[in-house]
């Protein structure tokens, strides 16, 4: 049985559908931020990534605080406007979108997982040490 469209705020099969391809198919900055990410290594925060939200795909999203990770690439330079409109929708459903540059990634990778960790640590209601943090 099809997935119902409201599931993940509006998402239809086809972004659904893309969004387990782009998994298959991650760029070598997100290779190295999911190994970094995956599996609460980050103080227990725990990420999803290629996550699917309306007609748009999260590059990695923590569900516990609404916190959306998004590595741009030399395309975003030329797409500021779209880019700045997605944050905006996104943002209408209380997500908070942190932005890093692929070289940021590849070569500050512990600067950048700070960052993560402080909006992460931030956003979240203090939580009792055995409550988990991910889904």
């Amino acid at each position: 049985m099809p997935k119902s469209s409201a599931r993940i705020r509006g998402t239809t099969p086809e972004i659904e559908t893309a969004a387990i391809e782009l998994r298959k198919k991650l760029t070598p900055s997100e290779k190295q931020l999911w190994q970094a990410l995956r599996g609460g290594k980050l103080d227990g925060f725990k990420f999803r990534r290629q996550h699917p939200v309306g007609r748009f795909i999260l590059d990695f999203y923590c569900p516990v605080c609404n916190l959306v990770i998004e590595l741009d690439g030399a395309i975003h330079d030329s797409q500021t406007d779209y880019d700045a409109d997605r944050t905006k929708y996104l943002e209408t459903y209380g997500y908070k979108i942190l932005r890093f540059q692929n070289e940021e990634v590849m070569q500050q990778l512990e600067k950048v997982l700070d960052l993560i960790l402080q909006a992460a640590l931030a956003l979240t209601p203090s939580p009792s040490p055995d409550s988990g943090r991910g889904e």
